[in-house]
């Protein structure tokens, strides 16, 4: 597991991926960047940003609950690039790098998922597993406790009692 945001293997492919992307925006004319561009430089700049959030979180559940987030971004960078595509903004073969690109990261962010996980299986079964020794329940009516609270004449008394009467003690 990486010790800084910096040596993330996923974050620094999506920084790659999205530079790169921002780098090819910035060269459409203006309705395209503001129709597609902006959506597909913001869904592209999103994927490194829930990597980058998820690591600074200090639970198991919100670190793997941000690169979901992370992973719905791809999965919208992909949209984005499949509008691109057909609007002729970008040749085929260079959508089709980025989306390879975007498989072996959505690949990645799956792994590092799975990764959370067993660790926080590992700390929560390490951490709060609680033994007790095995206690031998009787329930033979012969080995009833003999001890009474009562003795046969104080219930006699009490039930000589009439109901609206109350005990003064």
């Amino acid at each position: 597991m990486a010790t800084a945001l910096e040596d993330l293997r996923a974050l620094q492919t999506a920084e790659v991926i999205a530079d790169s992307i921002w780098a090819r925006i910035i060269e459409w004319d203006d309705f395209a960047k503001d129709t597609v561009g902006k959506q597909l430089a913001r869904a592209a700049d999103s994927i490194g940003a829930n990597i980058a959030e998820s690591f600074g979180r200090f639970h198991y559940g919100q670190k793997i609950e941000f690169l979901y987030y992370s992973r719905g971004s791809l999965f919208e960078t992909k949209y984005w690039l499949n509008r691109v595509l057909q609007r002729k903004l970008m040749p085929s073969e260079e959508v089709q790098k980025y989306s390879q690109e975007l498989n072996g990261l959505a690949t990645g962010l799956n792994v590092f998922v799975k990764n959370l996980k067993l660790q926080r299986q590992e700390t929560t079964t390490t951490a709060r597993t609680a033994r007790e020794e095995i206690a031998e329940y009787l329930t033979d009516p012969v080995l009833q406790i003999s001890d009474r609270l009562f003795s046969d004449e104080e219930l006699k008394w009490i039930e000589s009692l009439p109901n609206n009467q109350s005990l003064d003690l």
